[in-house]
């Protein structure tokens, strides 16, 4: 009997992707899922195993991982080594583990290639732009220019012989936000791996990395919703050892003067994004194309095309203000035919 299963994660913006699963009930595996709330976040764990016993106990441990991480990382639990180095924003350095540091590490290298379209120190801009529909005026110039005073991830020093983070600037603030779900989803992945679990997906919000092949040897399936056509599927991607990740903004936004403004702020200049309403991001890491789709958000689309193709283990599919759809040099235009008939 074939059974198929549609999962629609709570994404970070909520609805650009759908994980397709097929698999047979008679197989001699057991595919098992379960849904949590991780990180602030909605997490979605599939496990492919050779028993539901097998399947479940090992959905515990990527939830005892991924609340490890949230408990060194958070910014916004006040035990963590990251909200530690928050309160001592422009007053000391702070020792954190080698995992933070590194992380920590990674994120500023995603700053510098992205020449600050992506930025951790955003934790420290103020929130003046409002998504509910209650702002009625643009902010003024001077008050989108304060709002971004204290980030600048050329503010936050790095001792790598003492493990040290130094945020130079009184308020500042760093917080890795949906990186970090990136990151833990590629975690566990690798940790499945080495346990022996040869197929699986975790979810965080959207944030998606996947391994092996579900029972009866299909691929794990994307399908990507058309964000100006939000009842139907834009593309089914198979998905192969790898991540997707999306970022996008046609639920959260405002419009003034005719032009749209997302909930998507640029780093740099605390205006918001213009110019696309989603990105996708296909590649082997998941915290690093969460990085890219973020990025590629505030460059828009000829920089962010002129961007990923530095990164050819990377690719992408844009969809644009214009209503126009866009991708990387590396989705051919055969394979996205494929993608569009769900081949």
């Amino acid at each position: 009997m074939k059974i198929t299963y549609i999962i629609t994660p709570t994404l970070k913006i909520k609805f650009t992707i759908f994980l397709l699963l097929t698999y047979f009930a008679s197989s001699a595996q057991v595919l098992k899922k379960r849904t949590t709330l991780l990180m602030g976040s909605k997490f979605e764990i599939t496990i492919v195993a050779k028993d539901s016993e097998t399947a479940s106990r090992n959905i515990d441990s990527v939830i005892a991982e991924i609340t490890r991480i949230e408990y060194l990382i958070s910014d916004w639990k006040p035990e963590t080594q990251i909200s530690e180095v928050n309160r001592n924003a422009g007053i000391k350095p702070v020792k954190v583990d080698q995992e933070v540091f590194e992380l920590t590490k990674r994120a500023l290298h995603l700053s510098t290639i992205t020449n600050g379209a992506f930025d951790i120190s955003f934790a420290a801009m103020d929130r003046i732009w409002k998504f509910d529909g209650s702002m009625t005026e643009m902010p003024t110039a001077e008050a989108i220019k304060k709002s971004v005073e204290k980030v600048g991830y050329q503010n936050i020093i790095l001792d790598s012989l003492n493990n040290t983070i130094f945020l130079k600037l009184p308020g500042m603030k760093i917080g890795f936000g949906a990186l970090g779900e990136g990151y833990a989803a590629d975690r566990c992945r690798d940790m499945m791996l080495a346990k022996g679990i040869k197929a699986g997906i975790v979810n965080g919000s959207g944030d998606m990395s996947s391994w092996g092949k579900p029972p009866k040897g299909k691929n794990w399936v994307i399908g990507i919703t058309n964000p100006f056509q939000k009842d139907s599927l834009y593309a089914i991607v198979p998905l192969k050892n790898g991540a997707v990740v999306t970022s996008g903004s046609y639920e959260k936004f405002v419009v003034f003067n005719g032009k749209r403004y997302a909930h998507i702020i640029n780093p740099t200049t605390g205006y918001p994004a213009t110019g696309l309403t989603s990105v996708t991001v296909f590649g082997p890491d998941a915290a690093l194309a969460n990085g890219f789709s973020t990025s590629m958000m505030v460059l828009g689309k000829k920089a962010a095309l002129e961007f990923i193709r530095s990164f050819p283990a990377y690719s992408c599919i844009l969809f644009g203000d214009d209503g126009k759809v866009y991708h990387s040099e590396n989705i051919t235009e055969k394979m996205l035919a494929k993608w569009k008939k769900g081949i």
